[in-house]
């Protein structure tokens, strides 16, 4: 599961804040029952282009990772919870959208990886879901 979040209007000090990216990304692992194996790796990035400048962190965490990109001259930020074992996305929403007070959102949740996984894991899913496109008839397709 992969959720993606691009959010507007928040709180620009808080775009800025080092410190406060570090310990989302060390803290919130916990919250959704991941687990964090390495500290939060954080940057403050002055670019060239002031708007293109922000903070950007990332942690990888057993299951896979969560990143974040500030953007606060443009208001905006990206947030990234990828992980193998499903986790309460609309739960992860709400925290990132408080934490930030964001005020907008778009919000992307993909399903990635199934190809690898064993049937105990999900292969047996997605091959039903592609004998159901199939029976569906002309005009269904499977990606």
């Amino acid at each position: 599961m992969h959720l993606v979040i691009d959010g507007y209007g928040g709180d620009i000090d808080k775009m800025w804040d080092e410190d406060l990216v570090r310990n989302f990304l060390y803290d919130y692992p916990d919250s959704l029952d991941m687990t964090r194996i390495t500290e939060p790796n954080v940057l403050k990035y002055e670019a060239p282009k002031r708007e293109d400048s922000g903070v950007s962190g990332f942690v990888i965490i057993a299951e896979s990772h969560i990143s974040i990109h500030t953007f606060p001259c443009k208001n905006y930020i990206n947030i990234d919870i990828f992980s193998c074992q499903p986790f309460d996305h609309e739960l992860a929403l709400e925290d990132v959208k408080e934490l930030f007070g964001l005020t907008e959102v778009k919000t992307w949740l993909l399903d990635r990886g199934l190809e690898w996984l064993d049937e105990r894991q999900g292969l047996a899913e997605a091959q039903q879901q592609r004998t159901a496109l199939e029976a569906s008839g002309p005009g269904s397709h499977f990606d």
